[in-house]
């Protein structure tokens, strides 16, 4: 996972490789109410809004989320666009973020699927974007994708039994 800053906004890339078919893995990960479950508990996330099974083009999300110790935030999402069993970006429109635009992409490989993240995002306050993005966000970002990846490979990775 690397964070890097490009022309004034912040970049998140991270990939992660799924022992599944493309199938399986677009089925878990556009259904919204599964992203409860890859989130850490400690973050205290929370769907505020009717979801659909499948997430559609135009989908807004409603959600609370502990962002740091004692700050709790709302955080409004759309689904801006959907390319079925390839590729889906959300975009906040409410939330702690100026701009967060996070497009998720699938690719089916030889024997899996892999995943990859791109979060392009400015934080709050520009002038202190450096120092938040190094004391507070990175470490944030780093905790919730690898704790994803965790639970993804306990779902998707492990040994599969007949």
């Amino acid at each position: 996972m690397e964070i890097k800053k490009l022309a004034g906004i912040y970049q998140l890339k991270t990939t992660q490789f799924v022992d599944a078919p493309i199938e399986e893995v677009w089925d878990f990960f556009s259904k919204p109410a599964n992203l409860e479950t890859i989130t850490p508990d400690n973050l205290n996330f929370s769907i505020r809004s009717e979801t659909s099974d499948v997430m559609r083009g135009g989908d807004v999300i409603s959600y609370k989320i502990k962002i740091f110790p004692l700050i709790k935030s709302s955080w409004l999402t759309e689904i801006k666009h959907v390319e079925h069993r390839r590729a889906f970006v959300d975009e906040q429109r409410i939330g702690p973020y100026k701009i967060w635009h996070h497009r998720h992409t699938f690719e089916a490989t030889d024997g899996g699927t892999l995943m990859t993240d791109e979060i392009h995002f400015l934080p709050p306050f520009p002038k202190l974007s450096g120092f938040l993005v190094h004391l507070m966000i990175k470490p944030k970002l780093i905790e919730i994708f690898s704790h994803r990846k965790v639970v993804v490979d306990q779902l998707f990775n492990t040994p599969k039994t007949k």
